[in-house]
Order: structure tokens, then sequence, then C-alpha cells
């Protein structure tokens, strides 16, 4: 193996485990803490409705296009803003995630591994992306 390929291999690894992450926690939010059970968390916290339901979609379909490997850049730059508010939600419960309500640390990885997805790009084994919408994403977010 040269050193391109196992970075490469990397790419993939940090694209899958973000991508994994994402999904599950979208899939987290509706098939155990079920829609309205997230929608009343969320505004718990004092953010609207819509913001649970923008963060389900986001994580759903994020994370899906993360693990395919279908505009990977973009959804990794996308997800960032989704992670930083995660990181918000559980900044007062200390740093450790096995804190009562789930701490800061885990959050932060998931911020600093979507912008080492951003910066990487998919690696192998991508779908990469689509023809019809290949014309409108800039040449720095294709990967």
């Amino acid at each position: 193996m040269t050193f391109e390929t196992n970075t490469n291999y990397g790419a993939l690894i940090t694209r899958l485990s973000l991508g994994g992450v994402l999904l599950s926690h979208g899939l987290l939010k509706v098939m155990v803490f079920t829609v309205p059970g997230t929608v009343g968390y969320f505004e718990s916290l004092g953010l609207p409705a819509a913001a649970a339901y923008l963060t389900i979609l986001a994580e759903l379909v994020g994370g899906t296009a993360i693990l395919l490997g279908l505009y990977t850049r973009l959804a990794a730059l996308l997800s960032i803003p989704l992670l930083l508010g995660a990181l918000w939600a559980h900044s007062g419960n200390g740093w450790l995630f096995s804190a009562e309500g789930g701490g800061w640390e885990f959050p932060l990885m998931l911020v600093v591994l979507a912008a080492a997805v951003a910066a990487q790009g998919s690696g192998p084994f991508a779908l990469r992306k689509l023809p019809v919408i290949d014309g409108f994403i800039p040449q720095m977010l294709k990967a």
C-alpha cells in the first residue's frame, strides 16, 4: 500500500464513522425518542419545534449522503452547524458524555470529525456525485 492509498482509506473510515453516527442519531430520534418526544425535548431547551424536525431530517439525509459518499464535503460542511447545536445543547452538562444529560466531549469530537471529512473528501468506495446536479456544486466541494 502506498501512502496515498492509506490516506484514502483513512478518509473512507472517517466518512463512514461520521455518516454512521449522524444516521444512527437521526434514527434514534425517530424510533426511540419518537418525533413528538424529540420535539418536546427541543422545546424544553427553548428551541422551536421546527428545529427538531430539521435536525432529524439533517441527520437522516446528511448521514445517508455521507455514508454513500454523495456530496460528501458539502454534507459534512452542512452538518457542522447541526453539530455545534448539539455541542451547545450539552455544554451545561460537563465534559464527559457519561454525565447526566450527556457532556460536550462527544459533540465536540463530531464537529472535528465533520471538519475532517469536509477537508479530506469521501475517499474510496463513494458514489461521488449525481451528474444532474454536478454543475451546481463548486469544484472545492466535489470529492
